[in-house]
């Protein structure tokens, strides 16, 4: 399949004019300065505007042209040159892989291709922060385990130390951190760095986690945070702070408890919060975005509380690897994995990495939307977390059935009944891209909301689609929707069977399987019913068996 020429120029697509011969030193640039952003494809012969205008003679043999391009890169950049037809002339599209971590030409060149302002892309230098940056995200190099140039022991404070010990003991961390002296506890959660000399150095982790507050201004410009409340456009609280972190989640969990509002509901002998926003999900998210922001770029980590949601977000997009699409599944990669693990032992965050699965669980359990990471871009993280009232009976089943089993609803089957609760009724297939998995797994998880009561599946194993059962439609209080949803599947067959029969003279009880996606003994019920009703006739024997239109149909 011939490949077609873009319509324009994009982050990803770049036009090269040859009919001046593109010499060897702007085409290698060009490749460079596409590897270095998100790869993409060159178009050699092809004008800035997008006409094809052919290849120079000396570039209408390709073969060579990978070879160069690998020679006069460093490390080797491999691409793929293929010679194509466009308006009956001949231009060359060159393949570019995303370079992993950073490429530059034999000279020293080092290049990024990004978006201006006015969407049109452009080729700039990659300067040594940036250069830093892209290695932080591709995991090629820790930026929180490295010694600032600088700093010294005495930019640590030793009131932050006795609150990382007070944390500990708050947040369950890990308790051996307790019978550590300062040294050692330095040691153990890389706070400082041994020197060749034999000396200690506070590093990047160190003095995000215990540094003074002048010390983190002077050493780390880039750290700063905000919390701010905007009410119909109304600005109510707008003040930024550069304090460390611990210090930071204290002052921005205490700044906002007066705008987060619990009720209480009342499920048998237990009262049951019901906060604006679930603490837990906003510490998780508020500490993600303090410990994986890329601290090479300047920006502040933002806490804004709008009229419908709370917005979390950091400098840095999502790390290499980390997409939206697989955000609740991959495995923890942090920018900074010396600060996300020194979090981890104090225990601020979830020791097992996976706190995206808690900050959905404390928007989920509350029959609130999910969380909504789509505004995210390559430059920032964007959480928001809606504020939308809580669905007070959906709360209290959750309650009820995890105290019912004693162990907390796996975030998937959260994920399924808010799925179900949306569009009433799902397939395993429609289930498994909400939660970010196979097939297999969604109908498991369905299978297991089936077993527990709080979900029904309809129709045969291959068309198996499910909807919330008649309890839990009940203890909502919403009979009426069960019945327009488990109800609508039968008269629909009824139609279906009664159209075919009508169309093609007579019905087998395979054919109703095939047609109504029903298992052997769900087709026998329906046809039985119809024959009952006089609707449908029974005829012929075994094997032969069909049924015809009755006098009631």
């Amino acid at each position: 399949m011939t490949p077609h020429l873009p319509p324009r120029e994009t982050l990803t697509v770049e036009f090269k004019s040859d009919r001046k011969k593109l010499s060897d030193t702007d085409l290698i640039e060009a490749l460079v300065c596409l590897a270095n952003a998100e790869g993409g494809e060159l178009w050699l012969g092809v004008e800035d505007d997008g006409t094809p205008t052919g290849l120079h003679a000396e570039h209408r043999l390709l073969e060579g042209m990978a070879g160069m391009v690998a020679a006069r890169t460093s490390p080797s950049l491999s691409v793929q040159a293929e010679a194509v037809e466009v308006d009956g002339v001949t231009v060359a599209r060159i393949h570019v892989p995303k370079a992993h971590g950073e490429v530059a030409t034999t000279s020293g060149v080092y290049l990024r291709r990004r978006v201006k302002h006015d969407g049109t892309p452009e080729c700039v230098a990659m300067l040594p922060h940036e250069r830093a940056s892209r290695a932080s995200s591709f995991g090629l190099i820790d930026v929180s385990a490295q010694p600032v140039a600088g700093a010294t022991l005495a930019d640590l404070d030793p009131l932050e130390r006795e609150r990382l010990r007070q944390a500990v003991q708050q947040y369950g961390g890990d308790r051996v951190l307790l019978e550590l002296d300062d040294e050692a506890l330095d040691g153990a959660l890389t706070l400082t760095a041994r020197q060749p000399d034999g000396s200690r150095v506070p590093t990047l982790t160190g003095l995000l986690l215990v540094g003074r507050e002048t010390s983190l201004r002077q050493w780390v410009p880039t750290h700063e945070f905000a919390f701010q409340v905007l009410a119909q456009q109304a600005v109510r609280f707008n003040e930024f702070r550069r304090f460390p972190l611990l210090k930071a989640l204290d002052w921005l969990e205490t700044n906002f408890r007066p705008y987060n509002p619990e009720d209480e509901l009342q499920v048998g002998l237990f009262r049951v919060p019901v906060p604006k926003v679930d603490m837990g999900a906003f510490r998780e998210a508020v500490a993600n975005a303090l410990i994986h922001r890329d601290y090479h770029r300047l920006g502040a980590v933002h806490v804004r509380l709008e009229d419908e949601a709370l917005v979390v977000s950091n400098p840095g997009g999502l790390v290499d690897g980390v997409t939206l699409a697989n955000l609740l599944v991959t495995e923890p990669r942090p920018r900074n994995p010396t600060l996300a693990d020194a979090m981890k032992r104090i225990g601020v965050v979830e020791r097992s990495g996976r706190g995206v699965d808690k900050i959905f669980r404390g928007m989920l359990k509350f029959g609130r939307p999910a969380p909504d990471y789509s505004y995210t871009t390559a430059q920032s993280v964007v959480l928001r977390l809606p504020t939308a009232e809580a669905d007070l009976d959906f709360r209290r089943l959750v309650v009820e059935h995890e105290r019912a089993t004693n162990t907390e609803l796996p975030i998937d089957s959260l994920i399924a009944l808010a799925a179900l609760r949306e569009s009433k009724r799902v397939t395993a297939d429609e289930l498994a891209v909400q939660i970010q998995r196979d097939t297999t797994s969604a109908k498991r998880t369905l299978e297991a909301l089936t077993e527990a009561g709080l979900v029904e599946a309809h129709g045969s194993t291959r068309g198996r689609s499910y909807t919330l059962s008649a309890s839990l439609y009940q203890a909502v209080g919403d009979k009426a929707a069960y019945t327009r949803q488990a109800g609508f599947a039968p008269i629909q067959h009824e139609q279906m069977v009664l159209s075919y029969v009508r169309q093609h003279g007579s019905i087998k009880r395979a054919e109703v399987m095939g047609l109504c996606r029903l298992s052997a003994e769900q087709a026998k019920e329906l046809l039985t019913k119809l024959r009952d009703e006089n609707r449908l006739i029974l005829q012929g024997e075994k094997r032969g068996s069909h049924y015809v239109l009755g006098p009631g149909a």
